[in-house]
């Protein structure tokens, strides 16, 4: 394999009924600035059933290319046959990055890309950069329990693949103006050939706390002490309007369903701000919610590590600050009409 063979940043373009994924978008942000740093071009790929006009889109958001493969095959996402449009696109043009977002779908099909292709791929990146002299991805994520950030080389195999946690990247402003390049290609693809059939979409309409869209949010950890204590934070949370979240430990104590875990094997979120209380802020955790727009920690310890992400910090006993917050958000609603509104 001649690694300088392979040249260009590729995002997979996931779509869901014509619709892109947010995570796609925000790859596309991520990925300008690892092609800019290697001077060359950013492309996305789209795989689908009439979904070229999606490309536009990709433009709009970063993209210098959008490669197009356009079947009515592919209206369904199946590993066999998108997996056999992203090794045509990567055969023929040679990419020397993918990122996929790390979605149900994306994890999927990045496994099954990278087992046929014979190379490596980093999975739940939480950081993207390119060394420029060598041209190789540095794809970074917590390991061993979150105790440490390892940072993972594909040195000898090409492409140099990755999959992102959505949330974890921040998406550029759409611009309209942008011109790119749409490369249509064709693939043989019969329904007859596939070994798997899509019988019926059912959408899950359960009702579910969706963290990910939340704009503020009340996280809790195991410094709250126990089940009993840990009701403060959902009270804090109803005063204020506000989700509730939890740790890991959490989370494993049975004090909150997994839906609401936040951090690398949770959620991964961005509210408008983020309460961290009784936490320490191990790594794991902080992947999770670091890009929050406002972060509030409160913490006995002083050197807590989740006050080196937070943009204000309370030290003291969580036992004895929250139920003061709670008297004083009441306070406050009660002087506002009821409401608590947040800019």
């Amino acid at each position: 394999m001649n690694l300088d063979d392979y040249r260009g940043v590729w995002v997979f373009i996931e779509q869901n009924n014509q619709k892109i994924e947010d995570v796609s978008l925000e790859l596309l942000g991520a990925g300008r600035k690892l092609a800019d740093k290697l001077n060359v071009p950013l492309a996305g790929f789209l795989l689908g059933d009439e979904i070229k006009p999606l490309a536009n889109q990709v433009i709009a958001y970063g993209a210098d290319e959008v490669y197009v493969i356009d079947h009515p095959v592919l209206k369904h996402y199946r590993t066999e046959s998108f997996m056999k449009g992203v090794m045509l696109l990567a055969q023929k043009y040679m990419p020397e990055i993918i990122l996929y977002g790390a979605t149900p779908n994306g994890k999927d099909l990045a496994s099954a890309v990278a087992t046929d292709l014979v190379t490596g791929l980093t999975a739940d990146t939480t950081m993207l950069d390119v060394d420029v002299d060598s041209r190789l991805l540095e794809a970074s994520r917590p390991a061993f329990g979150g105790n440490i950030m390892a940072t993972i080389l594909c040195k000898k195999h090409r492409p140099q693949m990755a999959t992102v946690r959505p949330k974890v990247m921040k998406a550029l402003e759409p611009d309209s103006s942008r011109h790119g390049k749409i490369i249509e290609e064709k693939i043989t693809l019969n329904e007859e050939d596939m070994r798997t059939k899509v019988l019926q979409i059912v959408n899950d309409v359960t009702k579910k706390t969706n963290l990910a869209d939340a704009h503020v949010i009340v996280c809790g950890g195991k410094g709250m002490g126990d089940y009993q204590n840990f009701q403060l934070i959902h009270d804090f949370a109803e005063t204020i309007g506000a989700s509730v979240g939890g740790t890991r430990d959490v989370v494993e104590a049975g004090w909150l369903p997994h839906e609401q875990q936040v951090g690398q094997t949770g959620e991964t979120v961005t509210p408008k701000i983020y309460f961290a209380i009784g936490i320490s802020g191990a790594i794991q955790h902080v992947v999770g919610m670091k890009n929050s727009e406002l972060i509030i920690a409160i913490n006995k310890d002083p050197n807590a590590p989740i006050f080196d992400v937070a943009t204000y910090g309370i030290v003291g006993d969580a036992l004895e600050i929250v139920p003061v917050l709670i008297e004083q958000f009441k306070r406050l609603k009660n002087e506002k009409g009821g409401e608590i509104t947040y800019a």
